[in-house]
């Protein structure tokens, strides 16, 4: 697979990692299917196994989101800003302690940005909690299994 096709399917998978974020877009599918179509196109041994563990994934991490209760945040200006802010927080949080500093990362964003807004502590750890139960788990769910799956996609195309 060429230079120009590997960067395609990076931008793919970036795009469904911003579209996890998003309430329109479908940011874990467009990821799966990037993975997917860069292991049709190299058909080597390893893409394919990053594609069945992507595959694995996800549908475990549907699993999850189904169990979890059906709350959804309302998408105004603030929440988005929000959740911008937590999405920075879990991809730096990924690359600083990898993979196990996304969850603390999506709560520190969340964390900073209510405090930088509430201007107290007890407030935001208060508004931290509400959108956690809110919704806010499932997004972390989702946004933590592409980060996993893009992480898997990058080391095999680096190391594979």
């Amino acid at each position: 697979m060429g230079v120009w096709d590997l960067l395609l399917v990076g931008l793919v998978i970036l795009l469904g990692l911003c579209g996890v974020l998003l309430p329109a877009m479908p940011g874990s599918l467009l990821v799966w299917a990037a993975v997917m179509w860069w292991a049709l196109k190299d058909p080597q041994p390893v893409a394919w196994w990053v594609l069945v563990g992507a595959t694995v994934l996800l549908l475990v991490s549907h699993a999850v989101r189904w169990a979890l209760p059906p709350r959804r945040l309302r998408m105004n200006s603030t929440t988005r800003r929000m959740l911008a802010c937590a999405g920075t927080g879990s991809v730096l949080g990924f690359v600083l302690i990898p993979v196990l500093g996304a969850v603390p990362g999506f709560l520190g964003g969340v964390y900073l940005f209510e405090r930088l807004r509430l201007g107290r502590h007890t407030d935001a750890v208060a508004a931290l909690r509400t959108v956690m139960r809110a919704g806010g788990s499932g997004i972390l769910t989702e946004l933590f299994t592409c980060q996993l799956i893009a992480a898997a996609w990058l080391g095999a195309v680096l190391w594979g």
